[in-house]
């Protein structure tokens, strides 16, 4: 029995990640995770060691991801507003 394939499973997985890396959920992933960092290596700056990543995503959580959610739908919303 032959089997219709449109196109290689290594070309299929790379066009879904390809996908996955352009969408808009994922671009906020990265943008929040590098703030979480930046976070991290300020207060294990001022802890005089490393604090680890689960304590410093709480702590940026509790502390500032509301205020940076806003800060990022406000310059959405400009840069629309714009084009």
């Amino acid at each position: 029995m032959e089997k219709a394939v449109d196109m290689p499973v290594a070309e299929a997985e790379k066009d879904t990640s390809q996908f996955v890396k352009n969408s808009v959920l994922y671009k906020e992933f990265l943008a929040e995770r590098e703030e979480i960092l930046k976070h991290k290596w300020i207060e294990s700056e001022k802890a005089g060691k490393d604090i680890g990543f689960e304590k410093a995503l709480l702590d940026w959580i509790v502390k500032h991801r509301s205020h940076w959610r806003e800060r990022r739908m406000k310059e959405a919303r400009t840069e629309k507003a714009a084009s």
